[in-house]
């Protein structure tokens, strides 16, 4: 059974074993955060979609305020949390850790749990999937790699990108290690002998291969116990952070479907109200007030009552989580859960397959595959195939971040951390930044015309 004195170690990736804290104003879990609010790959996020496009009649959400927003809810969903653990088992106190430490720890992994998205959202992570699997260009590499590192290319995982960027030396993040556990939603590789479809953290995969000695290190130094060879228990945390996101895109999603005029207010209204059940007061939607107004009434309300039933939950199987006998999402087991499915019944039809979001997906599915094609294709020739290396192939490698690692490759060297770092670049990107370089690249626009 894992231990919530360990579970909750400040501990942090690069520091010797002995470390002790040394902040006074801030709590280790609290400089995580700051440290991510100020990191590059977060200020990306102001320009990569949530789900629409971004209009110019109408305000709807970034990453980036997705993020912050999910934060939000995570900081309450962890502090109410950290209450109860806190009573519930006293030996805590003798650690020096508060509700608001742990409230912290939630807070810091909830805003980076999109770090690792791609440009387009889910279209990118498909688009770099399918690059792999189908394009001659992608499928070229899979004799040079090995099945597991073809696993991890071919099945690209936000989630597992963002673990990446977490760690990696490049941005000096050097977060502690229960923040990263918190974050982790799915502790396995993408490779395992066999995916237990019970078990809602094997669903999708948390870490590339390259990334396995890092999540064991994690693993150990908080006690995360094994539920297979391959497989780890969520940290119990992570289904707080998970359930900041359920309820943040079920009904903000719905609030921007409602403000582009996708779902009707009448009908987001009679969506909402079950979930407020005799908090709705009809009569308070007909004093002088804007729909913009009266949609943020209902969704305040609506997330206030998704936050206790969330805790509620969570206090009532947290032994469990501990023990690693529950694995469900928070949001599928409390009593507005059959609203929430409503909910997103109504978003897939009316919101997420809306022509706005598929043409968005389209031309994410086009940039994204245009982009990989040609730079995968020049380092190919470079190092894989020199007879064929052209001048256009050189001029697109200059394009290349200074930072890209391109000596020590050839055809005896296993190219997947240089292929690696070719995501990295490719899904760092923002949206606009990869739509402008792949017109330029394309020759469709010209610099300066």
């Amino acid at each position: 059974m894992m231990k919530w004195e360990r579970l909750l170690s400040r501990g942090r990736f690069g520091d010797n074993p002995g470390f002790i804290p040394t902040q006074v104003t801030r709590s280790e879990f609290e400089v995580d955060y700051d440290r991510i609010i100020f990191s590059s790959p977060f200020r990306n996020l102001q320009d990569k979609t949530q789900v629409f496009p971004l209009p110019e009649q109408a305000f709807v959400h970034t990453r980036l305020t997705h993020s912050l927003e999910v934060s939000s809810v995570g900081r309450s969903l962890g502090k109410a949390a950290g209450e109860m653990l806190l009573e519930k088992y006293p030996q805590l106190n003798k650690t020096g850790i508060t509700p608001f430490e742990i409230g912290a720890i939630v807070a810091a992994a909830a805003l980076t749990h999109d770090i690792g998205n791609p440009p387009f959202g889910h279209a990118g992570e498909e688009a770099i999937s399918d690059f792999f699997k189908f394009h001659p260009a992608g499928k070229c590499w899979e004799s040079h790699v090995r099945t597991e590192q073809l696993a991890d290319l071919c099945n690209f995982e936000g989630n597992a990108q963002g673990f990446r960027m977490l760690v990696s030396k490049q941005f000096g993040l050097k977060l502690t290690y229960a923040t990263l556990a918190a974050f982790t939603k799915y502790p396995r590789p993408s490779m395992i002998a066999q995916r237990d479809i019970a078990r809602r953290s094997q669903k999708k995969y948390g870490f590339f291969i390259n990334q396995l000695a890092d999540f064991e290190q994690m693993g150990a130094v908080l006690g995360m116990e094994k539920s297979s060879p391959e497989c780890w228990y969520r940290h119990p945390l992570a289904f707080l952070v998970e359930a900041a996101d359920d309820i943040c895109y079920s009904i903000i999603d719905l609030e921007d479907g409602c403000t582009l005029g996708l779902v009707s207010f009448e009908e987001t209204v009679k969506l909402l109200a079950p979930i407020l059940k005799d908090k709705f007061d009809p009569k308070k939607l007909k004093e002088p007030r804007t729909v913009t107004q009266n949609l943020g009434a209902l969704r305040a309300l609506a997330i206030g009552e998704l936050i206790s039933e969330c805790v509620e939950v969570f206090a009532k199987f947290e032994e469990s989580m501990c023990k690693g006998n529950f694995d469900k999402a928070l949001t599928d087991i409390i009593p507005s859960a059959k609203a929430l499915q409503k909910i997103t019944d109504v978003s897939v039809q009316k919101i997420y397959r809306s022509q706005v979001v598929l043409e968005k997906e389209a031309a994410g599915f086009q940039v994204l595959e245009g982009l990989l094609e040609v730079f995968s294709k020049a380092l190919y020739h470079q190092f894989y195939d020199p007879e064929k290396f052209s001048g256009q192939d050189k001029s697109i490698l200059r394009l290349l971040p200074e930072d890209f690692p391109l000596k020590g490759w050839g055809a005896e060297v296993n190219p997947y951390p240089l292929l690696r770092s070719l995501v990295d670049f490719i899904s760092g990107m923002t949206d606009k930044y990869a739509l402008n370089l792949y017109r330029r690249v394309k020759g469709i626009s010209i610099p300066g015309s």
